[in-house]
């Protein structure tokens, strides 16, 4: 509880690009974070914390990204984290540097993420990226798992338990790309029906093309300081109330039989430390690789029952005019998504609280949550953001 409101978000960026052919991750990163300090009124002399993992096909790095990127950008942190626990790993990165601008470890902390996978010449395999030849994954991979097949599958046991349906789930998809219309950045921005997903190729039972995320090149950069300091910056703070990370299992043979995600752990901490509940979320950002996604978030972090979020979304709780304006940028179904994309959950929750969100804006938005996914539901993250 000491560390709620210890630490706010002071400056953010998203890049516009959704196609950056020929620019190198490392230098669209470098551009996120410069701009995201000029947002705050801070200098890239300021800074003396760092968090990225960069580390897969077409972000640019290694092993050792946050090394990495870190010489690229000519900074030598005091204080640094390179977690990468897939998609999530920037939300985790929020809760991990709060932790250490209360400590007195760093002042000033950006966290930042770049890829370019629509022109990278080092292509993301399809493949389920935990099934590998050793230590586990070895017991699935000779039934060639993909990505997007495990997340069908997903799909398939929640519409077996709960009698969740394709509509429901072309729904989530039909209303983050109305909210994407708005949006100059976003990718698609031609409207679509519950219909035209239905009628979009299958690609992973029971998932469509409209189904899945954008494939698109992108970056953003989050700055973040202590409470005192950001009253002097020129932003108006976002401050962190609440955070929580989980992480579960590797492989798909080991989900729960009722779909619990790691959501469920990441969520409960994120709201306890902040002392709220899930009704008092005026606005979410919430992960959408696949629009199963975010269905299964929503139960785990309480927004509804187990089994009612299919109804939950056609009831249109998720619209800008509904109980839980959800994904106001578009989210990763329309906006962007370039592999990781928990760090634009974190910029989109920041906009709103700000009143700066590029396309719809909910009025009078003061508390916002931002929740990210990694791998097939194997770990998880959740913040709770204040004015």
């Amino acid at each position: 509880m000491k560390l709620s409101g210890a630490a706010a978000i002071v400056g953010i960026h998203e890049s516009p690009l959704r196609d950056a052919r020929d620019v190198h991750p490392f230098e669209l990163q470098m551009q996120c974070v410069l701009a995201a300090l000029d947002d705050a009124g801070l200098a890239l002399s300021d800074v003396d914390g760092l968090c990225t993992a960069s580390g897969d096909w077409a972000e640019g790095g290694a092993v050792e990204s946050v090394i990495e990127f870190a010489e690229y950008a000519g900074l030598q942190p005091s204080w640094f984290d390179g977690t990468d626990v897939g998609g999530c790993s920037y939300v985790a990165h929020l809760g991990k540097a709060a932790t250490a601008i209360a400590a007195g470890l760093a002042e000033v902390v950006v966290i930042s993420y770049a890829a370019c996978p629509r022109w990278w010449p080092l292509k993301t395999p399809s493949f389920d990226p935990f099934v590998y030849p050793a230590g586990p994954g070895q017991y699935e991979l000779p039934f060639d798992p993909t990505l997007i097949s495990a997340y069908g599958m997903f799909a398939h046991r929640h519409m077996h338990l709960y009698g969740t349906t394709p509509e429901q789930m072309a729904q989530v998809a039909v209303t983050f790309r109305r909210h994407a219309l708005a949006n100059p950045d976003a990718r698609m921005r031609k409207s679509i029906t519950v219909e035209d997903v239905l009628a979009s190729p299958l690609v992973a039972s029971p998932l469509h093309r409209l189904d899945c995320c954008v494939v698109t090149d992108g970056g953003g950069a989050v700055v973040m300081t202590s409470r005192e300091r950001a009253r002097d910056l020129r932003k108006k703070p976002v401050h962190v109330a609440g955070f929580g990370s989980a992480i579960h299992r590797t492989q798909l043979s080991q989900m729960d039989r009722e779909i619990r995600t790691p959501a469920a752990l990441s969520g409960s901490r994120a709201f306890a430390m902040a002392q709220l509940t899930p009704r008092d979320i005026d606005v979410a950002q919430i992960y959408d690789a696949f629009t199963i996604t975010p269905l299964l978030a929503l139960e785990d972090l309480g927004f509804c029952g187990r089994g009612e979020s299919g109804s939950f979304v056609s009831d249109g709780h998720l619209g800008i005019d509904g109980s839980l304006p959800t994904n106001t940028d578009g989210g990763g179904l329309a906006s962007n998504h370039p592999g990781k994309r928990g760090i634009f959950t974190l910029i989109e929750a920041t906009r709103q609280l700000r009143g700066e969100g590029p396309g719809v804006q909910v009025r009078g938005a003061e508390v916002a949550l931002a929740h990210g996914l990694g791998g097939t539901f194997c770990s998880a993250a959740t913040a709770v953001l204040t004015l």
